[in-house]
């Protein structure tokens, strides 16, 4: 399997979003009779139900309680990043406003010693009680090496759910300097589900499910604002890794009876990825870039990677997105704009019906062709004029 990339060295031919395409079914449905439903497992059997298999990513520049509200208002999940702005300071406005002035040579310096003061404990439980009150649903990311600790305090506050994201997540961790997280332990002493990523391979997929996790985010590298593919190389374009682990949930589901959804985490910015996303596979997607850009994210049109902070290797960068329009016209439309950004789930209940798939799962099986020239064909004004399919 493979092609020959040099001597006695083979490598796989692998798929982005923009290489392919979905083809049409023999029978089409009307959109507004579809099921676009998501649900993630709790242990007593019962699950979160989302009305819309749409989550927004623990970014700073994309989520706080504000926006987390009025995400689960209509129908998806947002989630609050742990080892971010929120739990270090008691006003995050103020340090927002910080890197949203800073110059383009300053802005990592800047973020590195914004990042630099000690997570309060007390604003996790805090941040947690007003989505609550809210009546919003609570779920809160952080690193491997702080689940152990967030998650208890987390749950005790009341969060629905808690997620343990890193750049590349394994089961086996090999580590002499600290203390390596047992993720099956955690789970276990959890009450709430735990999703975990980010993942790309099938073994570590089900590895991973094997720890009893409720779901795993697939997707290394592939965000607006993550730069871990130019600076370490490593990646894994997200039809390719979304299909691989889509197999795996499926072997781990006929191995072990229980379900385990996939969400395709980064590398989306307009509709159409999202449609074809979920047709490879994943259950679910989980976006930050498109949803920077609404009225109601604390970047105010600036997203910036979860890794920009690190201290000694920053693998993310502030990028200007712009203010597209309000959460709800970016996942419900009227879309004003012609390129695909706005109204995410009118595109996956129109292109569901064009396919003839009347839930997520039907789409799943949705017939695919490799088409790298499928955004180019027929488009030479829009590409010379920047509209359309000729934007970015």
């Amino acid at each position: 399997m493979g092609m020959w990339i040099g001597r006695n060295r083979k490598a796989r031919v692998t798929y982005g979003f923009d290489e392919i395409a979905l083809v049409p079914g023999d029978v089409t449905i009307n959109p507004n009779e579809v099921n676009i439903g998501f649900s993630i497992p709790r242990k007593d059997g019962s699950a979160i139900q989302l009305s819309i298999p749409i989550l927004a990513s623990a970014m700073d520049g994309v989520t706080d309680v504000r926006f987390c509200i009025e995400m689960g208002r209509l129908g998806g999940l947002g989630v609050i990043n742990l080892d971010g702005i929120q739990t270090r300071y008691e006003r995050p406005e103020e340090p927002l406003s910080q890197v949203l002035k800073a110059g383009k040579d300053e802005v990592t310096a800047l973020i590195q010693k914004i990042y630099t003061e000690p997570i309060k404990e007390d604003l996790i439980g805090r941040r947690v009680q007003e989505l609550k009150a809210a009546g919003a649903l609570a779920a809160v990311s952080s690193i491997p090496q702080r689940a152990e600790r967030f998650s208890a305090i987390a749950q005790e506050a009341g969060a629905d759910l808690y997620v343990v994201q890193s750049t590349v997540s394994t089961v086996r961790h090999i580590a002499t300097e600290y203390k390596s997280l047992d993720l099956q332990a955690l789970t276990r002493s959890l009450r709430i589900p735990v999703i975990v990523g980010n993942a790309v391979t099938y073994s570590v997929t089900l590895e991973l499910m094997s720890c009893g996790v409720a779901g795993v985010l697939i997707g290394v590298g592939p965000g607006a604002a993550c730069t871990s593919r130019g600076v370490l190389g490593l990646g894994v374009p997200q039809v390719t890794a979304t299909v691989d682990c889509a197999a795996a949930r499926d072997k781990y589901y006929t191995q072990s009876g229980r379900y385990v959804p996939i969400i395709t985490d980064g590398g989306m910015s307009k509709g159409g990825d999202v449609c074809k996303a979920l047709a490879c596979g994943a259950d679910a997607v989980m976006i930050g870039s498109a949803f920077a850009r609404a009225i109601e994210a604390p970047g105010q049109g600036f997203h910036w990677g979860m890794a920009t902070p690190h201290a000694n290797l920053p693998r993310g960068t502030r990028i200007k997105v712009g203010i597209s329009g309000s959460l709800h016209q970016i996942l419900f439309g009227p879309a004003t704009v012609d390129d695909g950004s706005q109204n995410l789930v009118g595109a996956i209940t129109t292109c569901m019906g064009n396919v003839g798939a009347k839930d997520i799962r039907r789409f799943q099986e949705t017939e695919i062709i490799i088409a790298p020239s499928i955004k180019t064909e027929g488009k030479l004004f829009q590409t010379l004029q920047s509209v359309g399919m000729g934007t970015r």
